[in-house]
C-alpha cells in the first residue's frame, strides 16, 4: 500500500457535503452551488438532486416539506464549475406547493426537477415490513474499509481513486464480495440491499433540520440504485465498454430521515430493455419505519 496517499477522513467528508448544500442566493429564485471534484468525469447525480431540492426548499413557505420529486438528467455536469439553479414558483396552494427547478452550466440546462411540498397533516397509514433476513449493519464491512483493504491489489485508476477518496456516506452491502468479484462479477438476481448513513455524525443543529435531512437523503439515493440492473448481466463498473448514467430519478418521502442513523435500501430492478434499466428501492430506517420510495431509470449498455 502507498502510505504517501492520505486515508479517507469521514469528518472532513461530511463537513464538505454539508458545505455543498449551502447554496448562494445570487438573485430572487436563483441559486449557485459548488461542486467537488473527486476524480470523476462528471458531477455525481445525487449532488445535483440534493442541491436542486435545497434551492427549491428556500422558496417554499415554512413548515412545508418535500413529499415527492421527479427529475431528469439532461447533460453531464462539469465538476470543475459551479451550477446555477433557477426555481420557478408554479403554485402555492392551501396545502401543497409546487416548484420547477432547472440546473444550468455554461448557459445550458443539465438537469431539471419538479418537486411538490406539503403542510404536515395526519391521514390513513399503512406500510410493508422491512425484510427480516438482512444482516445488521454493524456486522458488515464498510465500503471505505473494503476499498482501502482491496485498493493495493487493484489496477489504476481504481487504486488511486479508492485510496484518495473521502466518503461522506458509510455504505455497507449485504454479501459484498472480494476484489475479484468486483472486477469479474457473477450473474445474480436483480436485487441488492445496502445500509447507508453519514460517515460521521453531523452537528445537532444540522440534524434537527428536516429540509437538510431530506436533501442529504436525496444525495444518498443515487449512490447504489443503478448497480441493481447490472447484477443479472455480470457486468462490472470497471468494464471499459460499459456506458452508464442516471437518466431520471424520483423520490417519494413518507417521513423525514435521520441520516446520522442507518437506512436500509431494499432495491430491485424489475426490467431492463432498450439500453435502459429500471431500478427501485423501498427505504426503511433502523427501527423498520418506511422512510421513502425511490425509482430511477438508468442508461446501461456495453460496447465492444
Amino acid at each position: 500500500m502507498n502510505d504517501a496517499l492520505p486515508s479517507p477522513n469521514p469528518e472532513r467528508a461530511v463537513a464538505s457535503l454539508l458545505a455543498l448544500l449551502q447554496l448562494e442566493e445570487v438573485e430572487t429564485d436563483l441559486f449557485r452551488g459548488q461542486s467537488t471534484n473527486e476524480g470523476w468525469m462528471r458531477v455525481y447525480g445525487g449532488q445535483v438532486v440534493a442541491q436542486a431540492l435545497m434551492a427549491a426548499s428556500q422558496t417554499v413557505p415554512e413548515g412545508r416539506l418535500c413529499h415527492s420529486l421527479h427529475s431528469y438528467f439532461i447533460r453531464p455536469g462539469d465538476p470543475a464549475l459551479p451550477i446555477v439553479y433557477k426555481v420557478e414558483r408554479d403554485r402555492d396552494g392551501a396545502g401543497f406547493t409546487t416548484r420547477r427547478i432547472i440546473a444550468i452550466q455554461k448557459g445550458r440546462p443539465i438537469f431539471n426537477m419538479a418537486a411538490s411540498f406539503q403542510v404536515q397533516e395526519q391521514g390513513l397509514e399503512h406500510d410493508v415490513a422491512p425484510p427480516s433476513d438482512v444482516p445488521h449493519p454493524d456486522t458488515l464491512e464498510s465500503d471505505s474499509d473494503w476499498s482501502r483493504r482491496n485498493a493495493p491489489h487493484a489496477p489504476e485508476p481504481w487504486k488511486t481513486l479508492w485510496l484518495r477518496r473521502d466518503r461522506p456516506l458509510d455504505v455497507r452491502a449485504e454479501g459484498q464480495g472480494d476484489l475479484q468479484s468486483f472486477f469479474t462479477p457473477e450473474r445474480g438476481p436483480p436485487q441488492q440491499r445496502h445500509w447507508v448513513r453519514l460517515a460521521a455524525p453531523m452537528p445537532a443543529a444540522a440534524a434537527a433540520d428536516p429540509v437538510l435531512q431530506r436533501c442529504l437523503f436525496a444525495y444518498a439515493s443515487d449512490m447504489t440504485l443503478l448497480d441493481t440492473c447490472l447484477n443479472p448481466h455480470g457486468i462490472s463498473w470497471a468494464n471499459p465498454g460499459l456506458q452508464s448514467a442516471s437518466l431520471d430519478h424520483a423520490i417519494w418521502f413518507n417521513a423525514t430521515p435521520d441520516m446520522n442513523e442507518w437506512h436500509l435500501f431494499d432495491q430491485d430492478s424489475p426490467m431492463a430493455a432498450g439500453g435502459r434499466g429500471i431500478n427501485r428501492a423501498i427505504v426503511h430506517d433502523i427501527a423498520g419505519r418506511p422512510v421513502a420510495c425511490v425509482m430511477q431509470e438508468g442508461l446501461i449498455r456495453v460496447r465492444a
